[in-house]
């Protein structure tokens, strides 16, 4: 039988690979550093290969070393969903569900989901973390969440994806505009050179730019908002114009602006409201019942896109 490593090995490599630092990764480990170094040795043995170079100033990943830590993660992950797999049997929708949401959702979408989901599930609690797309990703990669709710398209491979409904984009721009012309607008290409953007990391940046099928739409070193707030202020004060995602318009964003926006013309463009989960995930039950709380809220409003999809 081929021998294969333990969690507590793959446990200690991924502090190490963390902190880059044998004090600090035992410190986290809750071991001392001859346990830890005596655990990472185990493990290079058994894999025949060196995966850390240390010196007494440096720790490094040797480049298989970065290769096995991120099976270590998703094995580490997956272990703990069996965990709580076998801990939730019997008691489904009870206890604390860990839910990452991107900013430009969060505010809009929570505040009309969450009151369902307490009044219907009492003994379930969710803690909310608010974080751009790949942050939250990385962490429900490695067990810091449960779940993350986030706009497509986006590189979701290995996950567990449910499309939930479609959040078209609406022109926003000073009442007297010339881009506002009519009930709904076009985006012609001269118009795409005054749209502004959100700063990089933040997908609703890349979905603008889809929208417009441009990827120059502002120069680099054009002024770029940290937050949907300051993208709007930034219009305010006549900077451009801006593409906002339908909930947040209708979910009162443009409230105490002179602001006003506009539907484009069909098709407009989209981005697609969608929640993911490891595939591993112990908590199908909860995963279910907050898309279908999110979908419930949102059908008779933005439209609703079915199906779930597995990323491989």
């Amino acid at each position: 039988m081929m021998n294969l490593p333990s969690l507590r090995q793959l446990r200690y490599f991924v502090a190490i690979a963390q902190e880059l630092n044998f004090t600090r990764a035992a410190e986290a480990c809750f071991v001392g550093q001859s346990t830890l170094s005596a655990g990472l040795k185990e493990l290079e043995e058994l894999l025949a290969t060196r995966l850390v170079e240390r010196d007494r100033q440096n720790v490094a990943l040797t480049p298989i070393g970065l290769e096995v830590l991120t099976r270590a993660k998703i094995i580490l992950a997956a272990s703990e969903d069996l965990v709580e797999f076998a801990i939730a049997v019997g008691k489904p929708m009870t206890g604390t569900i860990r839910l990452g949401v991107i900013p430009t959702i969060a505010p809009f979408l929570l505040p009309k989901v969450m009151p369902q989901l307490r009044a219907s599930f009492p003994d379930l609690k969710i803690a909310l973390r608010e974080d751009l797309t790949a942050n939250l990703l990385a962490r429900l990669a490695e067990h810091q969440l449960d779940f993350a709710l986030i706009a497509l398209p986006y590189e979701t491979s290995g996950l567990m994806v449910k499309e939930l409904f479609n959040d078209e984009f609406w022109l926003v721009a000073k009442e007297n505009d010339s881009a506002l012309k009519g009930k709904q607008v076009h985006l012609p290409a001269n118009m795409a050179e005054r749209l502004l953007l959100l700063e990089e990391g933040h997908c609703l940046r890349e979905h603008t730019l889809q929208a417009c099928k441009r990827s120059d739409i502002r120069h680099a070193d054009s002024m770029e908002a940290t937050s949907l707030l300051t993208l709007l202020q930034m219009v305010e004060s006549g900077m451009g114009i801006a593409l906002l995602p339908e909930m947040a318009v209708k979910g009162g964003l443009l409230n105490g602006s002179s602001l006003v926006a506009r539907p484009l013309s069909p098709p407009a463009p989209k981005r697609i409201i969608a929640l993911a989960a490891r595939s591993s995930t112990a908590h199908i039950d909860e995963f279910e019942a907050l898309s279908a709380a999110i979908e419930e809220h949102f059908k008779g409003g933005l439209r609703v896109t079915r199906g779930m999809r597995k990323s491989i």
